[in-house]
């Protein structure tokens, strides 16, 4: 390509890398270059490495934040042998949008939240609003898709609550609707069957307090895991309750659940409407709650999109590939049935 045809405003800056340290370096640039290739294409800048100098080339704003990104991951290396692609990907998702936006400044790099696994920071603007929110409302719904932490953040709330003493129990509870398996197939009680099915929220915790101290708060029921049924004609008082998978609930199971909430407690509901296993026809509880309750002092509502993705970059792919499908569906059935689709 030639240089006139490369943008007017590009302009280029020398990051120099320190302590010089050739493993170090040799892992945050990845195999064949290949983090900075990564970076490169998110970022829409050029990089070129020479020893411990990084030149990035692109516009202002970009080369700015791609800098503090470097320096970052650069850090990282301190702690860690080799900076995977997930990794990249992860820290890329929390500056991406700040390059549209003109920012050099990470949202909400001023929260975190301290555990076990050590410290956990919102990756986006949408994972530090949903934290704020969390930390003001004593009910909040984190509604979006698969992958952007909605689970994840909402238990690790729930735990620093718990270290805090601000809570004195945990509650994580799910509805018990099949996702294409049958619940009667599975051996023990009900909530023997679930449990499987609260897996996700097993391995956060895991994750942030340890083996051995959640089974003791499981065994001490300061930690509780229960299907929805389970909720009902109980006052949960001085409780952080996560309602996991909450697009599975009819209107009537989230009416119930929602005022199960006694004092000194929070609630945190989840849910992506787009992964309903209710049956056909049924309405989700979720979809007919956001309608009600989105414009009611005191509940939060953070709704994530694909660009909130933090797992592998395919999944936010595979999420816009959904949404655009969904878009076109009912354009399609009007064009083929010759009336709009309800």
């Amino acid at each position: 390509m030639s240089s006139s045809a490369e943008p007017q405003n590009r302009e280029s800056s020398i990051l120099t890398l320190s302590p010089d340290v050739t493993d170090r370096i040799s892992s945050l640039c990845g195999p064949m270059n290949g983090n900075l290739r990564q970076i490169e294409h998110s970022l829409e800048v050029k990089i070129h490495q020479r020893g411990n100098k990084l030149s990035i080339e692109g516009g202002g704003k970009a080369i700015t934040l791609t800098a503090n990104l470097l320096t970052k991951l650069y850090a990282e290396t301190e702690h860690k042998a080799d900076l995977d692609p997930d990794l990249i990907h992860l820290y890329l998702t929390e500056v991406r949008g700040n390059v549209k936006e003109g920012s050099s400044r990470s949202p909400g790099s001023d929260i975190q939240i301290k555990t076990r696994a050590g410290l956990i920071r919102p990756r986006g603007e949408n994972q530090a609003s949903y934290l704020i929110k969390m930390r003001q409302n004593d009910i909040n719904f984190g509604v979006g898709p698969a992958g952007t932490g909605k689970t994840y953040l909402a238990v690790a709330c729930a735990v620093d609550a718990l270290q805090k003493d601000e809570v004195k129990r945990i509650l994580l509870v799910r509805p018990a609707v099949e996702a294409g398996e049958k619940l009667g197939f599975l051996p023990g009680d009900l909530a023997e069957k679930i449990n499987p099915y609260l897996r996700p929220l097993y391995d956060a915790l895991y994750e942030m307090l340890g083996f051995e101290q959640v089974n003791k708060l499981l065994e001490k029921q300061i930690i509780e895991v229960a299907p929805l049924a389970y909720m009902r004609g109980r006052t949960l008082n001085h409780a952080f309750i996560i309602l996991d998978e909450s697009q599975n609930t009819t209107p009537e199971q989230m009416k119930m659940f929602l005022t199960r909430i006694g004092f000194g407690s929070k609630a945190v509901i989840t849910g992506d409407p787009t992964q309903t296993d209710l049956p056909f026809g049924a309405q989700s509880g979720l979809r007919h709650t956001t309608a009600i309750l989105e414009n009611i002092k005191g509940i939060g509502f953070t709704f994530f999109k694909a660009k909130d993705v933090v797992r592998h970059s395919l999944v936010q792919r595979i999420v816009e590939a959904y949404d655009a499908h969904d878009l076109k569906t009912p354009r399609q059935e009007e064009n083929k049935n010759g009336r709009k689709s309800r």
